[in-house]
């Protein structure tokens, strides 16, 4: 069955309350940005700015966000049917708006994935001690996760409403997502 440090580490993860990150991290939006039948999400970089574009995947077509403010910079409703969800060996969709001409590596239902630390020193973990609940764990310990949470790791969400599809920083390491069915959450750092 499971080791007493297994127990140990579930009891931990299950009475850590969702918390916010701590500096320089901070939340993009008070509230999750709902997107229904989200499928999956990548990164990409705004060729202007150079900051980080999330692009979202769903059941309703394709949308372009600013991964530092949250805004919607594009939108399209009925993509292509033959590239409108990840194919490929990369699990790549074209980008639209900003994004365009650019294929975007997607991470969701389909697979793949994000990047799970960053070079600052931070790693986010996706733990599920409640399976088939997914909690986001970010840590500055390298996802050792020791001492209470709040010290060198933060549970900084709660999937128990609907399926995660993704969790994890852009490659540049300056913003993180958390994507499930329904919604996205976004955090930056300063």
């Amino acid at each position: 069955m499971f080791s007493e440090y297994q127990r140990q580490l579930r009891e931990q993860f299950l009475g850590a309350p969702v918390m916010a990150p701590p500096d320089p991290w901070r939340a993009i939006s008070k509230h999750r940005t709902p997107i229904g039948g989200l499928l999956g999400v990548g990164f990409g970089l705004d060729p202007v700015t150079g900051n980080d574009l999330l692009m979202v995947v769903s059941s309703a077509g394709h949308g372009v966000f600013d991964a530092m403010t949250g805004d919607r910079l594009a939108r399209e409703r009925d993509p292509d049917p033959d590239t409108s969800t990840p194919t490929g060996p990369d699990l790549s969709c074209l980008g639209i708006g900003p994004l365009v001409g650019a294929e975007v590596r997607i991470a969701g239902l389909f697979g793949g994935g994000l990047h799970s630390t960053n070079d600052d020193g931070w790693t986010v973990d996706v733990v599920s001690p409640d399976w088939p609940h997914h909690r986001i764990i970010l840590s500055a310990d390298g996802g050792l996760c020791r001492g209470p949470a709040g010290e060198k790791w933060w549970h900084i969400f709660y999937a128990d409403y609907s399926e995660l599809r993704a969790a994890g920083f852009s490659p540049s390491g300056r913003t993180l997502v958390v994507a499930t069915s329904s919604d996205i959450t976004l955090w930056a750092s300063r």
